[in-house]
């Protein structure tokens, strides 16, 4: 008999009596401000209707694994297949209503009770939620001490969603009472009037059953959560006896991909396309789409071999696809699929030295930074040849010399000549302040090395991390000059963040001492020269045009 019973239920009665987990081999969280917004406002909205009416929030999938008693108390421990990301933000929220400044207003049991939900004291202050992958505690800090620290030191992009999320539902609770509401009603409202359906389902097997229908079905799920789930229901089905090593080595394997995937904000996405893209059997013109990699998948993974083979090959790219963001040249290098593409079947090939591979990488780069950068091309241009050499180097294993003697080609389609002629007296800062930080990264590389220095700069690692408007200088401020000049890349460059807004309008001369109290070789040289006009406008961008054609030359 099929043991599936969905209950329809109040966030209280969904709590009540249950622990939850969110295994390893499940998605790290990744809701947005998006999302959390999203919640909040369905929760304003609730409270508008009449009082006895409720507000459905979601489908909930678990996996019952077994029963505990906590002191007097039976506990049913489940594994979380499907909402984590929905209920983990609710444990969140109800944390902030019990730390607001206006918690005196709940009664003393209920706030006891709040207490006693959220995390176990006679169990050693066992968390009502144990979440995956939170190896800074932030989240269990969060819960058992009420401390968080400033999501921008975190160092992953799961940690910084979560201290996103506490921050921004600590703030929430907050408006919430100052804008006429009470504390009471809040947490009235997120305890009887949010309902959920709760599947509670015994058997693993059953879990991506239910999981592939809810989602056949049109509720919200990343195509790579849904691709772990169809192996993973793939696997169930097998009868043969390596079926439980080979739903075990999935766990495993699924575990290290979602840790990886918890560092870098859109990697899943990158991640499944190219898996797929590079896994056909003939060579495709285009990366494939999300929903078309999960169906080259679904067809091919049939057995314990090829389901086995799959995940070892999405866990290889996803290893990949993190190289290239991690290195944060390589990143800035292009958005532009079929180019990032390239860069990670590069790096899949074991059978490539470390310096071959360095070469190809840096043959890589200019091309394609001259191409998609300097001459700003869109992703129609030559998708086609960066993807059938991506898949060649693959599937084809072709050698490191022909590999190069393919970028002889690439590199015709642009020659430095026109790429570097493509920024001259052009506008460099509208629509081009990516490609233009990575430009300035590459030129304070130069001086450096020019300078005999080793580059590295605690500077540019916080020009990374912020976005690049927020470090875009103009030397002539943009309200005093020409509009021949204003957004040339002679008077552009590159500050730590904020400190661009800082000077604003302020006139040239004025701004030359904050410009080498930074560090930066590129701002030491533009304070070198005390009067700015568009003559210096002119020089210093011939200067790094000259530079560009040599550094990026074939």
């Amino acid at each position: 008999m099929i043991d599936i019973r969905p209950e329809h239920m109040t966030l209280t009665e969904l709590l009540d009596r249950r622990l939850f987990e969110i295994p390893d081999y499940q998605r790290t969280y990744s809701w947005e401000t998006r999302q959390r917004t999203e919640l909040f406002e369905d929760i304003k909205r609730v409270t508008k209707k009449n009082l006895g009416e409720s507000h459905f929030m979601s489908t909930i999938v678990c996996r019952r694994k077994d029963e505990v008693y906590l002191g007097t108390n039976k506990y049913y421990k489940l594994d979380v297949v499907d909402g984590q990301q929905r209920l983990t933000t609710l444990i969140l929220l109800l944390n902030s209503v019990k730390l607001s400044s206006r918690v005196r207003e709940l009664e003393n049991n209920e706030l006891q009770d709040l207490t006693r939900l959220l995390v176990k004291p006679e169990a050693g202050n066992l968390l009502l939620l144990q979440t995956n992958h939170d190896a800074s505690r932030h989240f269990s800090n969060f819960l058992r001490n009420g401390i968080s620290i400033d999501p921008e030191e975190a160092n992953t992009v799961a940690d910084r969603e979560i201290l996103k999320a506490i921050e921004e539902c600590n703030q929430f609770v907050e408006d919430w009472v100052n804008d006429s509401g009470t504390l009471i009603d809040l947490y009235s409202c997120l305890k009887n009037r949010l309902s959920f359906i709760l599947y509670e389902i015994s058997e693993e097997k059953l879990v991506y059953t239910v999981f592939e229908v809810l989602n056949s079905r049109g509720i919200e799920v990343s195509w790579f959560d849904r691709l772990k789930s169809i192996l993973m229901g793939s696997a169930f089905e097998i009868e043969n006896a390596d079926r439980k090593q080979l739903i075990d080595e999935l766990h495993d394997t699924w575990s290290k991909i979602y840790s990886t995937i918890g560092l870098k904000q859109g990697l899943s996405t990158e991640a499944l396309r190219f898996a797929a893209t590079l896994y056909r059997s003939s060579a495709p013109n285009r990366p494939l789409s999300e929903r078309d990699s999960v169906d080259e998948f679904r067809l091919k993974a049939i057995d314990s071999i090829s389901i086995r083979a799959a995940a070892n090959w999405i866990h290889d790219v996803v290893d990949a696809c993190n190289k290239v963001v991690s290195n944060r040249r390589q990143n800035a290098v292009t958005r532009i699929s079929q180019a990032r593409l390239l860069a990670v079947s590069i790096f899949l090939r074991s059978n490539i030295g470390d310096d071959d591979r360095g070469k190809l990488l840096e043959r890589w780069e200019k091309i394609s930074f001259r191409i998609y950068g300097m001459l700003g091309k869109d992703a129609r241009y030559h998708v086609g040849d960066y993807v059938r050499l991506s898949w060649r180097i693959i599937r084809e294993d072709i050698s490191v010399e022909e590999i190069n003697s393919e970028f002889d080609e690439l590199a015709q389609i642009c020659p430095v000549a026109d790429a570097v002629k493509a920024l001259y007296k052009e506008n460099c800062y509208e629509g081009w302040q990516d490609e233009l930080r990575y430009l300035m990264f590459r030129y304070e590389e130069h001086l450096a090395e020019q300078a005999g220095l080793n580059f590295r700069n605690e500077q540019w690692e916080r020009i990374w991390e912020a976005s690049p408007s927020r470090s875009i200088e103009h030397i002539i401020p943009q309200s005093k000059a020409d509009e021949a000049i204003k957004h040339r890349l002679g008077n552009l460059m590159i500050l730590p963040p904020g400190l661009n807004s800082k000077l604003r309008d302020l006139p040239t001369f004025k701004k030359l001492e904050s410009y080498e109290k930074t560090g930066l070789l590129t701002a030491k040289k533009v304070a070198e020269i005390r009067r700015w006009s568009r003559i210096s406008v002119e020089k210093r961008e011939n200067d790094i045009l000259n530079w560009a054609s040599q550094e990026w030359r074939d």
